[in-house]
Parts: C-alpha cells; structure tokens; sequence
C-alpha cells in the first residue's frame, strides 16, 4: 500500500514520533493507522505511549460563547502535540456545547452526566475519545457564566489556548472592550476584580509582612505604619485589576479605562494550560504583554 503524506501526518498528530518514524510504522502495518500507533508504542519511540508515571499537564484551554452564556474549560493530555489533532479539537468544541446545555454545578456532576446524543456519560465519552488519540485526556476544571443582552463577554485565547481568559463586563455591550481587559488578564495575571474581594485574612498577613520589612530596615517606628499603608497601594496593584496599569496604555488604570467607556468589570476567569500541576520555565505574562503592544 502506498504511503502518503497525510498518512504520516496523522500518525504523527495521534503519536507525536518523528516523521521518518511514523512512515515506517505505517509500511511495517499496511498503511494501518491504528496497528501503526501499536508499533510505535512497543518500539518505544511514540510519545503517546503509555507510562503509569506521565501526568497530563499539556492540553488546551477553549472558550465556547452561546447568547447569554458562556463557558471557559481545560482539558489535559499528556503531550502538547496532541492538541493539534483534529479529534482533540472536536472533543474540545463538543465538551464545551455540552456544558453550556446542561450547566452542572461541579466538574464530578459534568462527568457524570449523559453527553449529548451519544447515550453515554461525560466521562466514557472522553474515555472513548482517548482509545482514539492514543494519549490519556482529563477534562480538569470549568467555568460558566451569564450575562444580560446588556453586558459583554470578552475572550481571549494564547498560545492556541495554552492561556484563556474569559471576562464579563457590565454596562457595555462592546466585545472589543471586554477582549482589551481580557488580554490584559493574560499578561498581567491579577487574582482578584479589586481590592474588595481581597479578604482581610490576607491583607492583615501583608500588612505585616511589610511591617516587618520597614522594620527590618531601620525605619523609624513613627513613621512606619505610614510607609505600611504606602506600600499596600503596590500590593494591591500586584494582584487588583482595577488598580493595575492596563497593558495598551500603561499611562491610564484599567479602572479608568473601563469606566470611561461607561461599564465595570463583574468577573473573570483565568486559566494557565497544567497550572498548579508543575513548574514551568516559561514566563507567558512576558509573552502574551510582547503580543499585545505589537
């Protein structure tokens, strides 16, 4: 049987082996795909192999937008290849229809929910879904949101999805502000909407974290409290949206911004592909800032 490109091509999205790899498992088995990611794994060469110690920290985030509704999810595979393959993709889309239309509480619920016409849990289809790709998947974490016909969502996707950040702003209907904070989110990586949502619990632990320093210093005590107070505004800065300087025009706050274009940002959601699951050396703030002041 003769071998073609797109052959090769999939083997290698379904595997991630090398090209001249892949052209020979396919004439060892016939030109058979699925014989040939046997071959690969039992010569050791196909990344997909399977290895009880692998973790799933690759993968792909994916925003789906519905009306009113929309949802932000990630999904984990063992290597990044896979999420060039074109099953990945749609195992993606048909999660993220399925959740805004079914709208579980949990991710526990969402897997054991029947999946859209396949007469099956969320959970099996995705075990289905690996028997295909040949590499372990997880559907990790979601969020859903919804807004009125008067508020905006705002998406924005890096890296082909390595980044997602999904934003509700309230008061504008104009998808291109909600997209402008949004790709601040990704570059600047905030944990919290403003300085209220901070709880006291962690305020109260910096504050005295500062203190400390001030001390540490050789401040004089009269005067430290003043300079605790001072540096807040840094922190708060760090880890606020609305306090921070917005990454378009670092010379306005991303509160001005936003008021200035009569709205208020209600929420985001943020999620970094295997964040929490192992470090990274990347540094994607750096990056995703680079792209968006090209």
């Amino acid at each position: 049987m003769a071998i073609t490109a797109k052959m090769v091509k999939e083997l290698r999205e379904k595997t991630g082996a090398g090209m001249m790899d892949c052209k020979k498992a396919l004439q060892e088995t016939d030109g058979d795909i699925e014989k040939a990611i046997d071959y690969l794994r039992e010569k050791g060469i196909s990344k997909a192999a399977k290895k009880a110690d692998r973790i799933a920290a690759e993968g792909s985030t994916y925003i789906e937008i519905d009306g009113n509704k929309a949802v932000l999810l990630e999904v984990n595979c063992e290597t990044d290849f896979v999420t060039k393959n074109d099953q990945f993709k749609q195992l993606l889309s048909d999660l993220a229809k399925h959740l805004l239309n079914r709208n579980p509480a949990t991710l526990e619920e969402a897997l054991q929910q029947e999946m859209d016409g396949s007469g099956d849990t969320v959970e099996n289809y995705i075990n289905s879904a690996v028997a295909k790709i040949g590499e372990k998947l997880s559907l990790r974490r979601f969020t859903i949101l919804s807004k009125t016909d008067n508020d905006a969502f705002g998406e924005y996707l890096h890296m082909g999805g390595r980044i997602g950040v999904l934003t509700l702003l309230e008061g504008t209907t104009d998808e291109q502000v909600a997209k402008d904070v949004a790709m601040h989110v990704a570059a600047v990586n905030p944990r919290y909407v403003s300085r209220d949502a901070v709880s006291d619990e962690e305020v109260n632990h910096e504050r005295e974290v500062l203190k400390a320093q001030a001390l540490n210093e050789g401040k004089p005590e009269h005067i430290v409290d003043k300079m605790v107070e001072g540096r807040l505004g840094k922190f708060f800065e760090e880890i606020c949206l609305l306090e921070q300087s917005f990454v378009k025009d670092p010379d306005q706050k991303v509160k001005k911004y936003v008021t200035d274009k009569g709205a208020s940002v209600q929420t985001f959601v943020r999620y970094e592909v295997g964040e929490g699951m192992e470090k990274r050396d990347e540094n994607f703030a750096d990056e995703v800032m680079s792209q968006i002041k090209k």
